[in-house]
């Protein structure tokens, strides 16, 4: 369970989702990011030891004569971990930089010698995804929901069009993405603002509860907490999953090209 876990949190950092019209801010706000923007997120079990590492790169670029930003984000374990069960994980996403609606998605995993690679070709006007499974040979059709996401671009779009100022304790945001071959649906509970110690001092955050499903890999639903920044940037700060024993979570490490000052109330 726990080597599960520590791939799931690898990839959660970029899958928190589209939330629903009553929090969306207007057209006209300002970006919360742009090209040039790079996080880098350490993970560890029960706050000590080291599990793995995740990135998230934004460069600006085309697709099919569009503008895009072009994200990617990777995922490795690292420490002991590597040595018993090995991950390589990297996705891609293009979407268009404007409206922050998915073109393509890539995703190409190792976890532990479970491997897929898949792309997924969006057609948000017809409403229709178009996945190539390139380990089996297999190309799909599917019906997916009005400007749908990718688990990559969700977070993006999230970022850009929340209007935190809006939230109140307990507020749900619903979420819409897809995911490999099916829509993929949770809910996000906004918990209120927090502060919380970082490896840069003590940052103003807003706390949030993303629902999973229970069973298997989870206990419960509510086993997931995720912390942002309480600025114009909306950094993820923090993940964590709680377990029966100990816990895992993924801290910002590193991060470069902020489009906003990030705002530390106590720096170390």
């Amino acid at each position: 369970m726990k080597k599960k876990l520590v791939i799931l949190l690898l990839v959660f950092v970029a899958q928190i989702g589209m939330a629903q019209t009553q929090f969306m801010k207007a057209k006209t706000e300002e970006s919360a990011f742009g090209g040039g923007e790079w996080f880098k997120f350490k993970m560890s079990y029960s706050g000590f030891l080291k599990a793995g590492n995740a990135t998230l790169t934004v460069k600006e670029s085309l697709y099919d004569g569009k503008d895009v930003y072009h994200v990617t984000g990777k995922g490795w374990t690292t420490g002991m971990i590597k040595w018993f069960f090995k991950v390589r994980d990297r996705y891609e996403s293009y979407f268009d930089r404007y409206t922050i609606r998915p073109y393509f998605f890539i995703r190409n995993i190792d976890e532990g010698g479970h491997t897929k690679d898949i792309e997924i070709e969006f057609d948000q006007e017809n409403n229709k995804a178009f996945v190539n499974d390139k380990k089996h040979n297999k190309k799909s059709v599917f019906d997916t929901k009005p400007n749908i996401q990718d688990m990559v671009s969700t977070f993006y779009y999230l970022r850009n069009n929340l209007d935190t100022e809006k939230l109140k304790k307990g507020d749900e945001v619903r979420v819409d993405m897809f995911f490999d071959e099916e829509n993929y649906g949770f809910k996000l509970r906004y918990l209120g603002e927090d502060e919380i110690n970082t490896d840069f001092g003590t940052v103003e955050a807003l706390k949030f509860r993303p629902y999973v499903m229970a069973g298997r890999v989870f206990k419960e639903e509510e086993s997931l907490t995720l912390w942002v920044s309480k600025d114009k940037n909306k950094v993820p700060l923090r993940i964590k999953a709680d377990l029966a024993v100990g816990s895992l979570r993924a801290d910002l490490e590193a991060f470069k090209g902020l489009k906003h000052p990030f705002k530390i109330v106590v720096k170390r």
